[in-house]
């Protein structure tokens, strides 16, 4: 009886139900706003909370922020923490969908190429001076990365079959040949352009303006409603095509429209923040050891999360060596690096 009941408990524990989700999702919410909160404190110049209150409940008899202030905090600090959001909840996002769909958990949108694309767009238009036009460099990071996409899709495709071990075959080649044109392209710039060169490849939060934030933050909530829409079918396909098939699952259809949305949403992050690694990588795994492997929670779950890592990242990459700015994909690749050689070593991969 005891282990009847025991048994039944533990089952009851794994199932996915929509209280479940709503209960793990509001707690990482929480998460997400305690961090984002702490870091809009955080930085070179300090602010007061309480000159705070005194600007939002002038009745506490606090001192109000001053200008100065007042910029500091609305028009450099929360931007950028709603951007390292956006970016963050985008690539842990198209992270857990190719490690899903490709049955590798080293598929993330670097290893696939798609950054590498954008790195090629976005250092053309640097060296060709299109950061001078509105939405030059990151249109032309965006564009490097869709042909990038369908480069890969045309090099996998076999028929109306998308070949997962062929595409991120794929993807290993795509890559390499363009770390060649990114060195290629290094060596023709300027030492004018070579700055912006090395901190867009090594990511950076701090050139968005709210029409970019705008923008990539459209793009993610598009691409996520639509991939979570396809959450049950998604487990499905993890489970064995063939029993996706049986159960009524267009999979060859299904797979490509998550690709095609995962990787649109990478595009939009990358081609305004830059390279940043780690991300896609690390956060899904994380997710699925702590919270399973149902996309139902794994999706929602790992954006969250990814919202509040990078923007902790980010946090760490503007304050660790103030007045300087470190790269925050310096500060992911850090955290990322010595995580993946442990799950090597235990052999979890």
């Amino acid at each position: 009886m005891y282990r009847g009941t025991k048994r039944r408990r533990a089952i009851e524990k794994g199932i996915i139900t929509p209280r479940k989700v709503a209960g793990k999702t509001l707690l990482l919410a929480i998460i997400l706003t305690t961090v984002s909160f702490c870091s809009l404190f955080l930085g070179t110049a300090a602010i007061n909370i309480t000159h705070v209150l005194g600007s939002l409940m002038p009745s506490t008899g606090f001192p109000p922020l001053s200008p100065a202030e007042e910029a500091i905090l609305f028009s450099l600090r929360l931007p950028r923490i709603v951007f390292a959001g956006i970016v963050g909840a985008g690539l842990a996002t198209a992270g857990a969908v190719f490690q899903a769909l490709l049955r590798n958990p080293l598929a993330d949108p670097y290893v696939l190429g798609l950054s590498g694309g954008a790195a090629v767009g976005a250092i053309i238009g640097i060296i060709l001076g299109a950061g001078a036009f509105t939405f030059g460099v990151p249109l032309l990071a965006f564009v490097g990365a869709v042909l990038t996409l369908a480069m890969l899709f045309g090099i996998s495709s076999r028929g109306s079959l998308l070949e997962s071990n062929t595409l991120i075959l794929s993807g290993v080649i795509v890559n390499a040949f363009f770390s060649a044109a990114i060195m290629f392209l290094i060596s023709l710039s300027g030492l004018s352009e070579l700055r912006n060169v090395l901190f867009w490849l090594m990511g950076d939060l701090s050139l968005a303006g709210k029409s970019d934030i705008a923008i990539s933050g459209l793009f993610l909530l598009v691409g996520f409603l639509f991939i979570y829409r396809e959450a049950r079918s998604l487990n499905l396909i993890v489970m064995g095509e063939q029993t996706a098939l049986f159960l009524g699952v267009d999979v060859e259809k299904t797979k490509l429209r998550l690709l095609i949305f995962a990787s649109l949403i990478t595009a939009a992050a990358v081609s305004i923040s830059g390279i940043i690694g780690f991300v896609g990588l690390m956060v899904p795994h994380l997710i699925r050891m702590i919270l399973g492997s149902d996309h139902r929670l794994t999706l929602p779950s790992a954006a969250l999360f990814g919202a509040s890592f990078l923007i902790v990242a980010d946090t760490v990459a503007r304050t660790a060596a103030a007045p300087l700015e470190l790269p925050v994909g310096a500060v992911t690749a850090i955290c990322g690096a010595p995580y993946f050689v442990y799950l090597l070593r235990k052999k979890e991969i």
